[in-house]
């Protein structure tokens, strides 16, 4: 079993992951992180069957839980998961050219200027939804392959895509116009064609960005469109965060790797998983805040101190 997703509660006290056989597990921080906290305090309190395919990406508004799988995006009320009821609140389809065409929805993201829904995947578009109207009102196409992650920059009104294509196009989505193309693998000191020129990983923070996949990890400042910094990590990234003046970031290999902002891989702390997949940290609760790491095991590591792992989750 892989853990392809996860997500935190808006009040923090709860995790959602999910899995590579359509299941979402909710997990209780609050008694997983307890001092009287036993084997059972690391356990679902609930699991349920989201899709019919993986559950390809977790994403949290103030008041939902949004999952995405092979073609649809569903919504549960925290409030109800955390009665145990699995009822989804709604389940949408964006508006693909065919009705045949069940694409994978690869990544999700929040809009805030908006209240818009952005995702991206299998058709190699990004689709726009209204959350207050449920109504899809945008695609915005440019991609030739697969898109695979997702990020908004509110302030200038873009979003940000990374493509199997090994693009990163950055939108104008007011007008819908690409006015940017990316192309990571076509610079020398970020390319490594022994793995391929896709991009997997992508976020953003001001005026800086952070990719990677096949291409090295890699810092970019977005006012001169140029890398500033190229982190000599193994094997493909597949989830970058920015942390205060760090970078973390998982991928193939067995840890978590800490880089400093000018490319020095300042620390790799061992994980459970073989191979990792997703990273996520709680920042919306004090109490409660903790980084969750999951990937090619049934268990999720969660982190107190970034330096170590303190104990798993068992899905």
């Amino acid at each position: 079993m892989s853990v392809f997703s996860q997500s935190f509660s808006p009040c923090g006290r709860f995790l959602a992951a999910g899995n590579n056989y359509g299941e979402i597990a909710v997990f209780s921080l609050s008694s997983a992180l307890s001092p009287d906290a036993t084997d059972l305090s690391q356990k679902p309190i609930l699991t349920f069957t989201a899709h019919e395919g993986p559950v390809f990406s977790l994403l949290s508004t103030d008041s939902h839980l949004l999952s995405a799988g092979n073609g649809e995006i569903s919504a549960w009320s925290w409030a109800e998961l955390i009665k145990r009821n699995t009822k989804a609140a709604w389940t949408k389809r964006p508006n693909y050219k065919s009705s045949l065409e069940i694409p994978e929805i690869n990544a999700m993201t929040i809009n805030p200027t908006e209240n818009s829904l952005v995702i991206g995947g299998g058709d190699n578009n990004i689709h726009i939804m209204d959350l207050e109207s449920g109504v899809f009102k945008s695609v915005l196409q440019g991609h030739t392959d697969y898109i695979h992650c997702l990020s908004v920059r509110e302030r200038e009104g873009e979003i940000l895509s990374g493509s199997e294509d090994g693009a990163v196009r950055i939108w104008d989505y007011r007008t819908g116009q690409s006015v940017h193309c990316i192309e990571v693998y076509k610079y020398e000191e970020c390319a490594r064609p022994q793995y391929g020129k896709w991009i997997s990983c992508l976020t953003t923070d001001s005026d800086w960005m952070l990719c990677g996949g096949g291409p090295s990890l890699s810092l970019w400042h977005l006012r001169s469109m140029s890398p500033t910094s190229i982190f000599p990590l193994s094997g493909c990234q597949r989830q970058a965060n920015f942390y205060q003046d760090m970078i973390l970031s998982v991928g193939e290999g067995q840890c978590v790797s800490h880089c400093l902002l000018g490319g020095e891989v300042k620390a790799q702390i061992p994980c459970t998983p073989h191979s990792l997949n997703t990273l996520a940290l709680n920042l919306n609760s004090t109490e409660h805040r903790v980084l969750t790491v999951g990937g090619s095991s049934h268990q999720m590591d969660v982190f107190t101190n970034l330096s170590y792992r303190t104990f798993s989750l068992s899905f």
